[in-house]
């Protein structure tokens, strides 16, 4: 996949999967949001993201160049496979509540 894009709509079309892919790497928390500057993850919103990019993909089927289908399958593949490795993760945002919620426990339980 080393061809480079080579008409002004190929260089869009690249442009515009990279965007969703880029949006899809900060939701997964595999990048910093740029508004935030914090990483976040929010795997409705990635969800979100690679469900438009299999649309682009089942859409445009047949109307795209060797180099146009390969960038997105890849892009869809990859993200695909980080999806599911962040499914698997726990929720990182419950964890420290019951962190917090057992070392009251365990202090009330001291104290008696």
């Amino acid at each position: 996949m080393s061809q480079e894009p080579s008409t002004k709509d190929e260089q869009l079309f690249i442009y515009l999967v990279g965007t969703f892919q880029s949006s899809a790497w900060v939701a997964l928390g595999k990048a910093k949001n740029p508004m935030t500057d914090k990483i976040e993850r929010n795997l409705d919103q990635a969800s979100f993201y690679i469900d438009l990019l299999d649309m682009m993909q089942t859409k445009m089927k047949g109307n795209l160049t060797e180099y146009e289908e390969q960038v997105l399958i890849n892009a869809i593949s990859d993200l695909k496979l980080n999806y599911i490795e962040e499914q698997k993760k726990p929720d990182e945002s419950s964890e420290p509540e019951q962190e917090t919620k057992q070392s009251s426990e365990d202090k009330s339980g001291e104290e008696e």
